[in-house]
């Protein structure tokens, strides 16, 4: 009997210690993962790192939007710094007045919109060419296209602005607008890499089976390849008129005495305006929150387009491999 007792005890020592190792192991498991992506902490790293980085561009958006409401008594008082107690809406007014919004934003919405739609086709035609075609030294103009991607325009604008001085086009939008039918303008060359990366990994079968349709590099392209790359025209679209909406560089040098000018212009004037005023000892308490407003109203219409657009230009950075 003493025996019988003795390994009976011994079976259920070891089913016990069994029984830990398993728990100790399904623990593990889905604590690190069969593979070092699938495990809890890993996942919790990740959004810990999400978070922190998401906080640091949410931020300022936040502080601006809370600020451009406060009415004096927020202002002044030290203890209110997020959460105004009242809520004015005053400085949208007088910013928007200051800016010229209505104009301006006229205005800003056509540049934009016509160099993003140009630059779109003009860069997917040269992507195409890079990608699907032979023709003469196409080694050499592909090195030149890197070439202009890393070159800094401030190497190219003092002879720019001659050019344009010399066609009469100084203080109209033609510097900006003309220059994207040819592919080139702000960042015309990473969008020709853009689409020559997505059309490089279309199979050959396509361009075969065109052939013996009869089709030409022309109807191929506009029949087949440019319709069924919305993926990167979406990401070049986007990409071509944000640029061009926040750009101040390019207008302040073309369009520098001009009287009707984009919203990053007006910008500019009207800060040149209070810091003026501030140093007259004009400025008002009103002034950061008055700032914050006219920041707010220039970034407001690309928050608008990119809530409706996220979903496309997720999927359009993923397939055309911009991430890498």
């Amino acid at each position: 009997m003493k025996i019988v007792r003795r390994e009976s005890g011994t079976a259920a020592k070891w089913l016990s210690e069994d029984k830990l190792r398993t728990g100790l192991q399904a623990l593990r498991y889905r604590t690190l993962g069969t593979e070092i992506d699938k495990g809890l902490l890993f996942k919790a790293t990740v959004y810990i790192i999400l978070i922190n980085v998401a906080f640091i561009y949410i931020k300022p958006i936040l502080y601006m939007m809370t600020t451009m409401v406060k009415d004096a008594k927020n202002i002044l008082d030290p203890s209110v710094i997020w959460v105004p107690r009242s809520i004015f809406l005053g400085h949208l007014k007088e910013a928007s007045e200051m800016l010229s919004y209505g104009s301006s934003f006229l205005i800003s919405l056509s540049l934009a919109s016509s160099v993003a739609v140009l630059q779109v086709f003009s860069c997917a035609v040269a992507g195409y060419a890079f990608a699907r075609l032979d023709f003469p030294l196409k080694k050499l103009w592909e090195a030149l296209l890197l070439f202009t991607f890393i070159m800094p325009p401030q190497v190219t604008i003092l002879p720019s602005i001659m050019l344009f001085k010399e066609f009469g086009w100084l203080n109209t939008f033609l510097p900006m607008v003309v220059p994207a039918l040819f592919g080139h303008g702000l960042k015309g060359a990473m969008f020709v890499i853009i689409y020559r990366a997505f059309y490089s990994t279309l199979p050959k079968e396509l361009d075969e089976a065109a052939r013996i349709d009869g089709a030409g590099p022309f109807r191929m392209f506009f029949r087949v390849m440019f319709p069924i790359s919305r993926s990167a025209t979406v990401v070049v679209m986007l990409f071509s008129f944000v640029w061009n909406w926040n750009d101040f560089y390019f207008p302040s040098l073309f369009m520098f005495t001009a009287e009707n000018v984009p919203l990053s212009i007006t910008l500019a004037r009207m800060a040149g305006e209070m810091a003026v005023a501030e140093g007259a000892g004009e400025i008002t308490v009103y002034a950061e929150a008055i700032k914050m407003a006219a920041s707010f109203l220039i970034i407001m219409p690309l928050l608008v387009v990119y809530l409706f657009a996220q979903r496309w230009f997720i999927e359009g950075v993923e397939r055309t491999g911009l991430v890498e």
